[in-house]
């Protein structure tokens, strides 16, 4: 499952199932939340009343499904209270269970944030309407694996209510009002994680990676002051900072931050970073870019040795290699703008190689370097929910904790410099490959006579059924290829995987063979189109 932190959402409690078992542990209710039709097991502990905490609410999220989501509480309450006027019998108890809601959430940069899931992580269900199915239960000993859980959920269809929608009564109970504080479903926390740490954003999630030879892992609760826990059996260790704000806001840095580079994934993580109050300097090659950020508060640079110089950390997202090179190294470049106590954060995806000189001379100045790079497309870059890579100075990975809160969903910080580089190339390998494969898939079908459309609703019903998936195969049946993830950038980490598998004698040939169709595909004219046109290679 994914991890991560949620603001409040709207839900009542519902009978479940009659073949859905009830989680051991602690008392649960089983909850159907508003506007979304997921469901999902949660503890008494974590639900409170809806009309105390309406207004709270509110303030946290801004997107359209929330409010949607209101809009149905607002409109069941209209109905319920309807009934309750045509009838003498309206009792105690179900008023406490008309005004009782679970406490879910959205992220509030961005108004489609494909979010339905609760607290600080929970377990993904993809589906093809860009939802999460949840099993929020006790972490008991005893209990089953949280995947286990949401797949006892599986028989019922994308979607729909279970078969008894019946409203529980639940007593009054001091239990039933606390704020939700739950932590991941399946783990063991210290006591210490229910404790709110200020100025923290409640949807971000931190991992800190410390790689040793025994491969067992360690999830523990620390304070956004992150350091990695120095463990006694040296084994693998994840760290998740609990990020409970009381507000459910970030407070932006006070260090100014500039930004180099404007493209599909850098306009989206600037947006946010000015959305959440940070001060931004902003170039990109094609000064023009620039305007519209101008416009929303950021500054201008006009090289980027000059951001550098007039900023305490700055960014770069750029399409390759030699771009991130040139950028560094060349005329007005980042390197003259380095002195002593500089920071420079390189966001691009590229070979280990590349980003290893880029430290040393970087450092070689006095400079700090991160390198950064993000997973995710122009939609989540927006959405301010990318997935963040991070490798070297661990001091700068805590000094950007603003920084990626507003950019993303969540950090992990992977040890030395390099190793975010790999990690990055066999995540793109896995998803461009995953990419040509779909498109493999339907356009054999539409050859054989089989129905595009029924294999993606067959694809969405079954293990594979993801976000990616779906608006992939839909863009694809739309003859929709507007670049998402721009297909001559994947092709490119696939060539530089590739040789990250070549430079350790390691053998990637489903990479190497994905990596041939995306070649035509740009022989095709499509290195400007989604990573989805690779669709096209396959068309006679």
């Amino acid at each position: 499952g994914k991890l991560g932190r949620y603001p409040p959402w709207p839900g009542k409690i519902v009978n479940p199932p009659k073949d859905l078992k009830k989680p051991r542990g602690k008392k649960c209710f089983f909850v159907k939340f508003f506007g979304t039709e997921d469901h999902a097991w949660i503890k008494v502990e974590q639900l409170k009343p809806y009309h105390p905490h309406k207004e709270e609410m509110i303030k946290i999220n801004k997107g359209k499904r929330f409010q949607q989501a209101v809009d149905a509480v607002e409109e069941f309450l209209r109905k319920t209270k309807g009934k309750d006027q045509a009838s003498s019998h309206n009792s105690s108890e179900e008023k406490n269970r008309r005004n009782s809601s679970e406490e879910r959430g959205k992220q509030s940069a961005g108004e489609e944030k494909r979010k339905a899931s609760l607290s600080e992580g929970k377990l993904k269900k993809g589906t093809g309407e860009g939802k999460k199915r949840v099993s929020s239960v006790s972490s008991e000993r005893g209990s089953k694996s949280p995947l286990k859980r949401a797949q006892d959920q599986s028989p019922r269809k994308r979607g729909r209510p279970p078969k008894d929608e019946k409203d529980l009564t639940i007593p009054e109970s001091s239990t039933v009002k606390r704020v939700m504080t739950g932590t991941v479903a399946g783990f063991k926390w210290p006591p210490s994680v229910s404790e709110p740490v200020k100025d923290s954003d409640p949807h971000f999630h931190h991992f800190l990676l410390s790689q040793t030879e025994k491969p067992a892992v360690c999830y523990q609760a620390i304070t956004k002051k992150l350091k990695v826990c120095e463990e006694e059996t040296g084994s693998t260790s994840i760290q998740a900072a609990d990020s409970t704000a009381v507000n459910g806001s970030i407070t932006p840095t006070d260090k100014k931050i500039g930004f180099l580079g404007l493209g599909l994934m850098g306009s989206g993580i600037v947006s946010n970073l000015l959305k959440m109050g940070h001060t931004v300097t902003v170039w990109n090659r094609t000064a023009e870019k620039c305007d519209l950020f101008i416009q929303e508060g950021a500054r201008l640079g006009r090289t980027p040795a000059e951001v550098v110089s007039t900023c305490d950390i700055t960014f770069a997202c750029v399409s390759d290699p030699k771009a991130a090179k040139d950028l560094v190294l060349g005329p007005s470049g980042v390197l003259q703008g380095i002195r002593p106590g500089k920071c420079y954060v390189d966001m691009s995806t590229v070979d280990a190689d590349t980003v290893m000189e880029l430290a040393q001379v970087i450092v070689s100045r006095g400079g700090r370097f991160l390198e950064a790079p993000v997973s995710g497309n122009q939609q989540l870059s927006n959405d301010g929910m990318l997935v963040i890579l991070a490798a070297g100075d661990r001091g700068l990975y805590e000094d950007c904790s603003s920084c990626f809160q507003a950019m993303g969903k969540t950090s992990f910080f992977l040890g030395e410099v390099g190793n975010a580089a790999k990690m990055m190339l066999i995540v793109n390998m896995v998803q461009g490959s995953f990419m040509a494969t779909i498109a493999e898939g339907l356009t054999l079908a539409q050859v054989t006579g089989q129905s595009q459309q029924t294999l993606l609703d067959i694809l969405n019903q079954g293990q594979l059924a993801s976000i990616f998936l779906d608006q992939k195969c839909q863009n694809i049946l739309q003859g929709n290829f507007k670049p998402d993830f721009y297909l001559k950038y994947i092709q490119k980490d696939l060539r530089l995987a590739i040789a990250l598998g070549d430079s350790v004698n390691h053998p990637t040939p489903m990479a190497a063979a994905a990596n041939e169709v995306y070649k035509r595909a740009k022989a095709l004219d499509q290195s400007d189109n989604d990573m989805s046109a690779v669709y096209r290679a396959y068309i006679h």
